[in-house]
This record gives structure tokens, C-alpha cells and sequence, in this order.
């Protein structure tokens, strides 16, 4: 799938895979424990609905037990300038799923398939976000929330491209207000877990490449084209841990003065048809512990 605009610098930017996450394993029972699901995809083929309940039915042994799920985005296969009884069908499918096989309550962002984007239909109130916004029963495109100590910031990572035909990973000036707004309004006490589903850090844009005999081009539509503006923001604010992606299907973990940035590979794998490159099918698990620190492993199911 063409993802046109070019990030064209990221102005010096080290990106640097992780040897270690920064902390140390703990001795201290976690305050809060979460499962990161991304790119599910789901669909009425592959036998993606019983491979997805059978997700759930793993995460939901984990030991000790989840407190909740943070989803990021591509909840079902594609609504992109599909017609709205397929978009309503993919909708359908989910919930009845995630009702039948889950009691865990679930975080949304939105990803750029749960995105409803058909020039033809601009007129219609659920053109654009609405109709996920509605489906999710999210709260906005963008919130906050507070768990045992523990600040979540829910990006909205995806937004038309400059010819409104596609789209690229960005905030907006408005959002960047608010994600400024919310991190100095914080305590410097409270650490922080921010979701996107685009990517604002991550190496998976290199090894995605078809083609690097010439060089790398990072694709708008692959990594944060304000990555630069988002990292800075991010180094003033010491209490920002951990950021949290998804988008390429692939798994990669980048430590950037002090932030780490994680991109977890897919529910969906390659689409429901086997793994992506090396990653295969799964989710992520993050312990989050009093002091700040935190833990976290993928696990295949």
C-alpha cells in the first residue's frame, strides 16, 4: 500500500535498537499489568475470528491476571472507501467476539483502517473518524487517563495526507497543544505511557524497506513525519517512560534519551496469513511498577 509523503529529515536523530529497556527486574509486585493489542484486522476469512478469540483466550490466563487491554488501532480489516454494509459487517464481527471471549475492558486509538476515507462520500456524518469514534465508544480522538498511579496519553497518530487522498503519522498543531497541556499539567511524580498507532520512533520503518540499494526512504504514512517535534517534547518531561506503537506489524524496541519506544508486532502477523517478515502473530504484555519502571515481553499465541 503507497504511503506518499516522504519524512524528508529527521534532523540527527539516533535511532538505536535496544540492548536493555533502562531498568532492572523487580523484586516488587507490579501496580498495574496490560496487554497490547495492535493490528488485529479482523476479518470473515483465514479463520481470523476463531484465531482471534483464541488471543484472547491466552491473554486472559496470563498470570498474574491483566487489568486491562490497550488497543492500537487497525481494529478491523479495512474501512478505507469500503461501502458501509462491508464496514458495518467488519464492526458486527468484532463486537460479537470481543463480547463472547473477552471480559477485560479495552483503551482505544484509532488506526488508519478504522478510518472511513471515501472522497465520495465526504457529505455523510460518519465519513472520516466518526464512525470508529462511535463503534469504540472512545471518549475523543485523543484523551487521557489515570490508573494506580500511572498517566495513559491515547494519540490520534493519523491524519489526511497534503493532496487528501491518503495519510500520514502526525498530531496536528491542536493535538500538539494538547499533549504539551497534558504532560506539564502532570506531576513529575506520575510516570507516563503514551499509545499511538503510527510509530513516533522506530527502526521496523528500516527493515520494512523494499528497497535499500540506494539509500532508506521513511514513508509519512510509516513513522511520525513531528517525530523530531514529539521526541523534544518528550525530553522535557522526564516522567514520559514509555511510548507504545504498532502500524508495521513488526517488533522493535528504540531507547531515546531515556524514552523507550516500542513497536509491537500484530495480532494479525502478516494479515492473518502467517508472520510478518520475522515477527509472528502476538501482543504485548507491560508490567507497570510503583518507582516508574516497568517490564514488558511479546508473546506469540
Amino acid at each position: 500500500m503507497e504511503r506518499r509523503t516522504l519524512i524528508k529529515s529527521l534532523g540527527g536523530l539516533l535511532l538505536m535498537p535496544s540492548l536493555a529497556i533502562g531498568h532492572t527486574i523487580s523484586a516488587e509486585k507490579p501496580v498495574l499489568r496490560f496487554a497490547h493489542l495492535t493490528d488485529i484486522h479482523l476479518k470473515d476469512e483465514f479463520d481470523a475470528p476463531a484465531r482471534f478469540a483464541k488471543c484472547l483466550h491466552k491473554l486472559q490466563q496470563t498470570e498474574p491476571k491483566l487489568d486491562f487491554i490497550l488497543n492500537g488501532g487497525d481494529v478491523v480489516f479495512d474501512m478505507n472507501k469500503q461501502n458501509l454494509n462491508a464496514i458495518s459487517a467488519q464492526w458486527k464481527q468484532y463486537h460479537n467476539v470481543l463480547k463472547a471471549e473477552s471480559s477485560l475492558p479495552v483503551h482505544y486509538c484509532l488506526g488508519n483502517h478504522d478510518i472511513w476515507w471515501d472522497e465520495n462520500n465526504k457529505g455523510q456524518t460518519v465519513y472520516g473518524k466518526q464512525y470508529a469514534l462511535d463503534q469504540l465508544g472512545m471518549p475523543g480522538l485523543y484523551y487521557s487517563f489515570v490508573k494506580k498511579g500511572w498517566k495513559f496519553i491515547l494519540l490520534d497518530s493519523v491524519h489526511l495526507d497534503l493532496d487528501g487522498t491518503w495519510y500520514i503519522g502526525k498530531l496536528g498543531e491542536q493535538q500538539i497543544e494538547w499533549l504539551e497541556n497534558e504532560l506539564r499539567n502532570t506531576n513529575p511524580s506520575v510516570p507516563v505511557v503514551v499509545l499511538s498507532h503510527i510509530p513516533i520512533l522506530s527502526s521496523t520503518v528500516l527493515i520494512a524497506a523494499d528497497n535499500a540499494s540506494n539509500g532508506y526512504q521513511i514513508l509519512g504514512g510509516d513513522m511520525h513525519v513531528d517525530a523530531r517535534r514529539i521526541v523534544d517534547i518528550f525530553c522535557r518531561y522526564p516522567n514520559v517512560k514509555l511510548s507504545l506503537s504498532g502500524h508495521t506489524h513488526l517488533r522493535d524496541k528504540v531507547v531515546y534519551n531515556d524514552v523507550t519506544y516500542i513497536c509491537n508486532g500484530a495480532v494479525s502477523g502478516a494479515w492473518w496469513e502467517g508472520n510478518r517478515q520475522q515477527t509472528a502473530p502476538g501482543y504485548g504484555v507491560i508490567d507497570l511498577f510503583a518507582d516508574g519502571t516497568f517490564e514488558e515481553k511479546y508473546v506469540n499465541y
